[in-house]
């Protein structure tokens, strides 16, 4: 069997069309859940805590500068800003996926009892 031959068979199998559906509604979710950390529940969170942007919270260990040949040197910094936000995308994504684990476990639980004699 040819290479493209077999390739278009494992394309049209079931699995591999509802894995890519997945992938596809996936990326869009978290595309989705980023925009809701980042423009609906930090804004109003750093307000509450000061004004403060999550985004521009950094520990900067080396500072921006010019090195002995005068090239400008970026600067070295800890972006805890940043990794709050990747946390807190991360926990919405891991109870969205719990939630619908857990609906389609109770869904499939319903199918599987025989019906009452």
């Amino acid at each position: 069997m040819g290479f493209f031959q077999e390739f278009k068979k494992f394309a049209v199998k079931g699995n591999a069309m509802d894995m890519a559906v997945g992938i596809i509604l996936g990326a869009a979710f978290n595309k989705v859940v980023n925009s809701i950390v980042q423009d609906l529940l930090m804004p109003p969170i750093g307000v509450l805590i000061g004004g403060v942007d999550f985004k521009n919270l950094q520990v900067v260990l080396k500072p921006a500068g010019v090195n002995s040949a005068g090239a400008p040197t970026p600067e070295v910094a800890l972006r805890y800003g940043a990794f709050i936000n990747t946390a807190v995308e991360f926990l919405i994504i891991a109870f969205s996926v719990f939630v619908v684990v857990k609906f389609m476990n109770r869904l499939l639980r319903g199918r599987e009892e025989p019906p009452p004699a």
